[in-house]
């Protein structure tokens, strides 16, 4: 009898997607610098921030921002600006060019947010699979990038208030862009805490996140 000749797509290991990095190379360094770029607005924002405070019983202690000044702040703060902007066009064209954005987030929905934070909060949402994100994950993740976003909105309705009049007035004039873009300063360090606290629970998140597995 004359051997049947078996289809070179049946020759692929069973398990050849797992062999795939979890985070690809562009995914890891964008990442990582959208990360320098809000860490260094965030602490440099601070000393700008008690230079004048928004809420006067809300004053940030000088060990935990950056820049030593406020000129010294302010240059800290529209490099990390600039970064941040570029990187950030570049990271979520990238994720929607690759299809990434909505293989990753979506579909979302209230039900299974509620469903994944109470198992987290009964410690028995699993990270077996970190190519997966669970609906709270999902959630935050964009979440954060609404809320970069609006940093960077309300942050040139206060630089460049003259020059964009519109988008103060947007934000409901000057003085309220001052308090919306604390409130979303507030919103960035909430998820950064929450973030650091969870890669401390999975540590081997971090590492995906360094070497791609």
């Amino acid at each position: 009898m004359k051997a049947t000749l078996t289809p070179a797509r049946d020759s692929v290991p069973l398990n050849a997607p797992a062999q795939l990095p979890v985070h690809p190379l562009w995914l890891r360094i964008t990442h990582w610098l959208n990360a320098l770029a809000a860490l260094v607005m965030m602490f440099s924002g601070w000393r700008i921030y008690d230079a004048s405070p928004v809420f006067r019983n809300i004053v940030i202690p000088p060990s935990f921002t950056l820049g030593g000044w406020l000129g010294g702040a302010l240059q800290w703060h529209f490099a990390a600006m600039w970064l941040l902007v570029f990187n950030g066009v570049v990271y979520l064209a990238l994720n929607v060019a690759s299809g990434r954005f909505v293989a990753r987030f979506f579909p979302l929905s209230p039900r299974a947010v509620l469903r994944d934070l109470m198992a987290a909060f009964r410690g028995k949402l699993s990270h077996a699979d970190l190519r997966e994100y669970n609906a709270v994950q999902k959630l935050a993740y964009l979440v954060v990038m609404v809320d970069l976003v609006v940093l960077v909105l309300s942050g040139l309705a206060i630089w460049k208030s003259v020059q964009f009049p519109l988008l103060r007035d947007l934000m409901g004039g000057y003085d309220n862009a001052r308090v919306v873009h604390f409130c979303a300063m507030a919103v960035m360090a909430a998820f950064v805490t929450v973030h650091v606290a969870m890669v401390a629970l999975v540590p081997r998140s971090l590492l995906t996140m360094l070497r791609g597995r």
